[in-house]
C-alpha cells in the first residue's frame, strides 16, 4: 500500500480534480495524476472517470473514498493526540 497515492486518490476526489487536488497537497499536477494512475495499475481497477471537467470516483472508487476517509479521520485524530499530550 502506498500512503502517498492513497493521500493523492482521496484528495482527488475530496476535490473533485487532479489540478484542485494538486494545489491542496502542494505537488504538481503531473506528480499526483501519476500517483493515482499507479495506484489504479498496481491494483487493475478504475478509481476514477471523468465527467467533463472534472472526475468523479467509479464504484469502486467511491467504496475506497469512504475508506481513506476513515484512515485520514484516524490520521488527524492521532495528530490531534500529540498536540494536545505535548501541550496540555
Amino acid at each position: 500500500m502506498n500512503y502517498a497515492a492513497l493521500r493523492a486518490f482521496h484528495y482527488v476526489v475530496e476535490n473533485g480534480s487532479m489540478t484542485r487536488a494538486a494545489a491542496a497537497l502542494g505537488v504538481s499536477q503531473p506528480t499526483l495524476s501519476g500517483q493515482v494512475k499507479a495506484l489504479q495499475m498496481r491494483h487493475g481497477i478504475r478509481l476514477l472517470e471523468r465527467n467533463g471537467r472534472g472526475l468523479d470516483p467509479t464504484e469502486r472508487g467511491r467504496a475506497l473514498h469512504e475508506l481513506t476517509r476513515q484512515y485520514f479521520a484516524v490520521e488527524d485524530q492521532i495528530e490531534q493526540f500529540f498536540t494536545q499530550v505535548k501541550n496540555p
